[in-house]
């Protein structure tokens, strides 16, 4: 697969050239990537939403898309891992932010479904960077606008499947439940992946089934290994539109320190990645990162983890043999 150079209009606008700007230099779009504005449409746009006021333990992803944009340069134009140019085989472009109302939730939930469906006027598909995961739920309902319920591969150590926090419906622990609830999700195609750590009850595992979700635990993947993971994962999805959410303190500290809620037993970044270049064939249809906090964060582990994590989302969603 050749990496396109000519200038033509039917090329894709590629990252600036490390050779001629170096790499901390120039705008800090995600992966140097051209600006929405300068190109006629994209394939894909990368789209930051900087909010996290339904967050219920430590703030500061609302600085998530700006930090994983910065740690987001050192990527380079072909992933030998995919054997696919993501940046040269489709037009990928960076959208900016998707502004939010950071003092009312429902409002800043009905602005970022906005957004997203005025983006995809110019835009095939989306890959969001939060933020937390509250946003999942307007995303999702754009995506459904589009494509109906969708199947739902939900990387996080947490369900984010609970009712309420203090009463509040709409917060990044309920994004899922009420997905659910709204008929945006394939219940029989959706799946977290990642989970561990202590709930409230074992009920919270019953709910969780009944809302439509099959469960591949940090402990199942310890017990029967990655490729056993890859497999369920796989069969569960089939091939149903496919929608990737991903929480990155599905990481375990070590790999991603900079995140709100963190939990010990993780998986390792190796593996996430792994995971997801398993999902190449799969029809995907949006994906988000979401849950980077970069107070928390050290020499940029967490950007670093992040931004390979889009990266690789990219790289899946690319054309192979044809069109999708």
């Amino acid at each position: 697969m050749q990496h396109p150079s000519s200038s033509d209009a039917s090329t894709p606008i590629g990252p600036v050239d490390a050779s001629v700007v170096p790499r901390f230099a120039g705008i800090a779009t995600f992966a140097r990537l051209p600006r929405i504005e300068d190109v006629a449409h994209a394939d894909i746009a990368v789209v930051g939403v900087p909010f996290d006021s339904g967050v219920s333990y430590r703030p500061g992803a609302r600085f998530g898309p700006a930090h994983v944009r910065e740690a987001s340069r050192l990527l380079r134009p072909y992933n030998p891992a995919q054997d696919v140019f993501p940046f040269g085989s489709q037009q990928v472009a960076d959208a900016g932010d998707i502004a939010a109302n950071p003092f009312d939730i429902t409002e800043a939930v009905a602005a970022v479904e906005a957004g997203a469906r005025a983006l995809r006027t110019r835009a095939d598909r989306l890959v969001t960077i939060g933020g937390d995961h509250t946003i999942a739920l307007p995303l999702l309902r754009a995506v459904h606008a589009e494509h109906g319920p969708v199947a739902v591969l939900h990387f996080d150590a947490h369900l984010d499947t609970w009712d309420t926090y203090f009463g509040a419906p709409t917060t990044h622990g309920t994004p899922f439940r009420r997905a659910s609830e709204e008929g945006l999700i394939d219940m029989t195609a959706s799946m977290h992946v990642g989970i561990r750590g202590p709930l409230y009850s074992k009920g919270d595992l019953e709910d969780d089934a009944r809302l439509g979700f099959a469960v591949v635990t940090c402990e199942d993947v310890e017990e029967r290994g990655l490729d056993a993971a890859i497999e369920r994962i796989r069969a569960r999805i089939g091939d149903a539109p496919l929608y990737i959410s991903i929480d990155i303190d599905v990481l375990d500290p070590a790999h991603a320190p900079g995140t709100g809620t963190p939990e010990a037993g993780g998986l390792t970044s190796r593996e996430l990645l792994r995971m997801i270049r398993a999902l190449s064939d799969r029809r995907i249809v949006g994906a988000d990162v979401v849950e980077v906090a970069p107070a928390y964060d050290h020499a940029q582990l967490t950007a670093v983890s992040a931004s390979h994590v889009v990266y690789e989302l990219l790289s899946a969603m690319a054309p192979r043999g044809g069109a999708r």
